[in-house]
């Protein structure tokens, strides 16, 4: 589970930057509209919200805090995008899937990986001092 958190984790990252592309390009196109559509800025909120749950997936791997915060995190960020997806941005609607597939997978490492195991090798021979 920590190999596919961190892959979760920088996929995460990656493709936030794409969406802050396309989000910053619904905020233009709905400025020139004249509109009151705000799905652009629920989308620049949600791509800061994978950023930090990027982060926070990858630099707490090893850590059930970590997975609960990436989590919670992972699921604002799908629920906040689905919500706001009936306006100009409609790929809001993919990025919300998404984010709370990566929510259930977090989730999931939460009750399946084994927090207990100390990550570096004892090494036995060593004297204590």
């Amino acid at each position: 589970m920590k190999t596919s958190k961190l892959v979760i984790g920088i996929v995460s990252i990656v493709l936030s930057l794409v969406m802050l592309f396309q989000s910053c390009a619904a905020n233009v196109g709905s400025a020139l509209n004249g509109g009151t559509d705000t799905s652009g800025s629920v989308g620049t909120l949600v791509a800061i919200l994978m950023i930090v749950a990027g982060i926070v997936g990858i630099a707490a791997r090893n850590s059930k805090g970590g997975a609960i915060a990436a989590t919670i995190i992972y699921a604002i960020a799908g629920l906040s995008a689905i919500g706001a997806s009936t306006g100009m941005y409609k790929d809001l609607l993919v990025w919300g899937v998404l984010s709370l597939i990566f929510a259930v997978i977090f989730l999931i490492s939460i009750f399946k990986q084994d927090y207990s195991k100390p990550n570096t090798p004892s090494n036995p021979t060593t004297p204590q001092a």
